[in-house]
């Protein structure tokens, strides 16, 4: 057991000196963006798939990690009905490529279900099969967008933590405001993360938005230490959003005039044009062994200052 765990260690450690050597354009690197919110009913779904469409129409390649355990409905907002998931491969019974599922042109989702919450329980030996996995799809995406459950479990904050970029997702009710900032108080006290992206869904104008990221903004300078908040942008409220839900067709698919699809390919342009917080990104092998090897709470990443 000591020498699987050695190995591991030593195999994370490899891919970050890669990495370091490969002087990879911004341009040309993976970038993993993780989609939270404090709490469910806000739309951080439909942000993902918005999100993901924007960037496919402008060439970019996407894969969604469906992270959202118990709610996971990417696959329901596509209109797909996977046959498989993280937990076939977990078991050897698939591989990674079999598990894919072609969502549109550039766009493929990983399935992960309930698989999601046992990867921090698997044996070193199990990891190390499963990050081998991961490696023969590097380079295959530009964009990975993890859309975790909303709270602060573990899964969420690991795959937080290990992201490039954590994008917060949150609406101008109080409650989602105030685990909004629970969560990210969670982040950065208990694990050193500093660095926050905001959108402000389900809103009547940009005012509403802004009030939102100032209350947080405010609250951040004042109780967490360095913490940094990136408004981003905001999505306003439609009714069709609902029934597209309901029709199992993306939104911004069947409605591209709509405000909200110019507000998420607006909010699509800062994300692409901002730079990633985490220092060693690149990488999907890199990106899941840095969530699978996690035992504790405490983080050992390095973010820019």
């Amino acid at each position: 057991m000591k020498d699987q765990a050695s190995s591991l260690r030593q195999m994370v450690k490899r891919e970050q000196n890669l990495k370091g050597r490969k002087k990879v354009s911004p341009n040309n690197s993976l970038r993993v963006v993780a989609v939270s919110s404090g709490k469910g009913g806000v739309g951080k779904t439909n942000v993902v798939a918005g999100l993901a469409l924007s960037l496919a129409r402008t060439g970019k390649k996407v894969l969604i990690i469906d992270a959202d355990l118990g709610l996971a409905n990417i696959d329901i907002l596509f209109n797909v009905r996977p046959q498989l998931n993280i937990s076939d491969v977990m078991n050897g019974e698939a591989t990674i490529k079999e598990i894919l599922v072609d969502l549109q042109e550039n766009i493929s989702l990983i399935p992960a279900g309930s698989g999601i919450s046992d990867l921090t329980r698997l044996s070193d030996a199990q990891k190390l099969a499963l990050l081998n996995e991961f490696d023969a799809i590097d380079g295959d995406f530009d964009y990975v967008l993890v859309d975790t459950g909303a709270g602060i479990s573990d899964n969420v904050l690991y795959f937080n933590i290990a992201a490039d970029d954590c994008i917060i997702v949150t609406t101008t009710e109080p409650t989602a405001i105030t685990d909004a900032y629970a969560l990210m108080k969670v982040m950065s006290l208990e694990h050193g993360y500093k660095y926050f992206k905001l959108i402000v869904n389900m809103v009547k104008s940009e005012k509403d938005a802004k009030r939102v990221y100032f209350s947080l903004s405010q609250a951040a300078s004042k109780f967490l230490a360095s913490a940094v908040i990136e408004y981003i942008g905001y999505l306003p409220v439609e009714p069709g959003i609902s029934e597209s839900v309901i029709r199992r067709v993306p939104y911004v698919n069947s409605n591209p005039n709509s405000e909200f699809t110019k507000a998420m390919t607006k909010i699509t342009g800062v994300l692409s044009r901002s730079v990633p917080k985490n220092t060693d990104s690149g990488n999907l092998k890199l990106f899941m062994s840095r969530f699978a090897v996690k035992k504790t709470g405490k983080s050992v990443r390095k973010t820019k200052k």
